[in-house]
C-alpha cells in the first residue's frame, strides 16, 4: 500500500486528546497488519507531520513509543524502520522447591548444582531452609507448596525420629513429585520406594580404609561424631572394610558437643592405647582438632599417625592439610535436578531413580602418601607407584 494512503487513514483516526498515542496505535496496527513489512522504511517524521497535520513533537513522541516497545528501530541518518520481531521470553515452565537443612558448609555446592541445571532448562527454583530444626520442616514444606511449586527436592530429617519410613511415606504423598537428597531408607532395602540421590557413604568410608591399609597400616581406627545422618553409613563402611581386610575394628564415638569440649585429647589417648597408626575421622573439623591435640602431645602427622577426614569441606586449611573423602556434592545436586526435570516432563513414564554416588578421595599431606612418593619408600603392601596406579586416589 502506498505511504500516502496509509498516512491519510492515520490523519482520519487522530483524536484531539492523546494525539501521539493515537498515532502510535495506528502505526502499530499498520506494522502488525503488514502495511509496512519487517525492515521497511517508515514515513519520516516530517512526512507524517505534514500528512496528519500533527506537530513534529507529537509525531516524535509516537515514534519514541514504538521504538521503546521494540516495533521500530531508528538508524542514524537513514530514518526509522520496522524492527525484526523480538523473541518472546516465555515464562518458566515449572518451579521446583528445594528444602535444605542450611546453606552452609556441605550444601552450597549441592545447591549450585541444582540451580545451574534448573536455570539451563528455564525452570524456576524456590528455596527454603529449616536450620536443622525438625519442628520447622513441615512449615517450610508448606511454604514451598503454597508458592505453587511443581516438584520438591528435599533433605528431610530421617534420623532420631520414631518412624522414618512413615515420614518418607508422608513426603511421597504430598501431591507433587518428590526427590530425596542425601536421605533414604537404607534399612528397607528393595522395600524403599522413594526416589533419591545420595552419596555412597559406606563406599567412601571403605575406600578411605583401603587407602590407609595400602599405605601399610594394620591398625586403623574410626573416630566419629554421633547423632548425624551420615554416621551410620560411615560406620558400616568402616566395619565392612575391617572385616574384608582382616583387622579388628576400633570405633570411638563422641557427640559434637564433646568434640568441642576437648574430646580430641581423649581420642588421641584412645588411639595410642590400642596402638592405632591411622584413623578415619568424621568430619574435617574433628580431624583438625585431633591434629592440634597431636601437635600438643608431640605426635607427628603423618609420621606417627596418619589421618583421613570425611567431607572435604575444611580439610585443605587444616594445620597439616587433610587427605579427605569428598562426596560429589555438585554432581549430586545436578543429578537430582535432572531427575526432577524428567519426572515433571514424563510423569509416571519416567522410571524410579535411586542413585548413589561414590565419593572420591583427595590426597593431601595427612595420610603420608605424598611422603612415600617423595622419599620413594615402599609401603607394606604397595609401592607409592603401585598405589598411584590403582586409580583409587587422586591428588589436588
Amino acid at each position: 500500500m502506498a505511504a500516502t494512503g496509509a498516512t491519510r487513514r492515520i490523519r482520519d483516526t487522530v483524536s484531539k486528546d492523546l494525539k501521539f498515542q493515537s498515532l502510535a496505535d495506528e502505526l502499530r496496527r499498520g506494522i502488525l497488519a503488514g502495511t509496512w513489512a519487517v525492515g521497511a522504511k517508515l514515513p519520516t517524521e516530517a512526512q507524517l507531520a505534514s500528512g496528519t497535520g500533527l506537530s513534529l513533537t507529537t509525531v516524535r513522541r509516537a515514534f519514541d513509543e514504538l521504538v521503546e516497545s521494540g516495533l521500530v528501530v531508528r538508524r542514524q541518518g537513514a530514518g526509522s524502520f520496522v524492527a525484526p520481531p523480538q523473541p518472546v521470553r516465555r515464562r518458566s515452565r515449572f518451579t521446583v522447591g528445594v528444602l535444605l537443612p542450611d546453606t552452609q558448609l556441605y550444601y552450597p555446592r549441592v545447591l549450585q548444582g541444582i540451580e545451574q541445571t534448573l536455570s539451563a532448562a528455564d525452570v524456576s527454583l524456590q528455596l527454603s531452609t529449616y536450620n536443622y530444626q525438625p519442628e520447622r520442616e513441615d512449615a517450610s514444606i508448606d511454604f514451598l507448596l503454597g508458592s505453587g511449586v511443581d516438584g520438591l527436592i528435599l533433605v528431610p530429617t530421617l534420623t532420631g525420629i520414631p518412624e522414618p519410613s512413615r515420614r518418607v511415606a508422608e513426603l511421597m504423598g504430598l501431591g507433587v513429585p518428590v526427590i530425596l537428597l542425601e536421605r533414604s531408607l537404607t534399612d528397607l532395602g528393595p522395600g524403599d520406594r522413594s526416589e533419591h540421590v545420595c552419596s555412597d557413604h559406606q563406599g567412601g568410608a571403605y575406600d578411605a580404609v583401603a587407602h590407609l591399609r595400602a599405605l601399610g597400616h594394620g591398625r586403623i581406627a574410626l573416630l566419629t561424631r554421633t547423632n548425624t545422618p551420615t554416621e551410620p553409613a560411615i560406620v558400616a563402611g568402616y566395619e565392612r572394610a575391617a572385616a574384608d581386610m582382616g583387622f579388628a575394628p576400633q570405633i570411638v564415638r563422641r557427640t559434637k558437643l564433646e568434640w568441642e569440649d576437648g574430646a580430641a585429647e581423649g581420642m588421641l589417648a584412645a588411639l595410642r592405647e590400642v596402638g592405632a597408626t591411622a584413623a578415619l575421622v568424621f568430619g574435617d573439623r574433628e580431624a583438625a582438632l585431633l591434629e592440634a591435640a597431636a601437635r600438643r602431645a608431640g605426635v607427628r602427622i603423618p609420621e606417627d599417625l596418619a589421618l583421613v577426614s570425611y567431607d572435604d569441606e575444611l580439610a585443605d586449611v587444616a594445620e597439616v592439610p587433610l587427605t579427605a573423602v569428598a562426596p560429589a556434592k555438585h554432581r549430586m545436586g545436578r543429578m537430582a535436578a535432572e531427575i526432577m526435570l524428567r519426572r515433571l516432563v514424563e510423569g509416571t513414564e519416567c522410571p524410579l531413580h535411586q542413585v548413589r554416588l561414590r565419593p572420591g578421595l583427595v590426597v593431601r599431606e595427612s595420610c603420608g602418601a605424598r611422603l612415600l612418593q617423595a622419599t620413594g619408600r615402599a609401603s607394606t603392601d604397595l609401592t607409592s607407584t603401585e598405589l598411584a596406579s590403582t586409580g583409587l586416589i587422586s591428588t589436588d
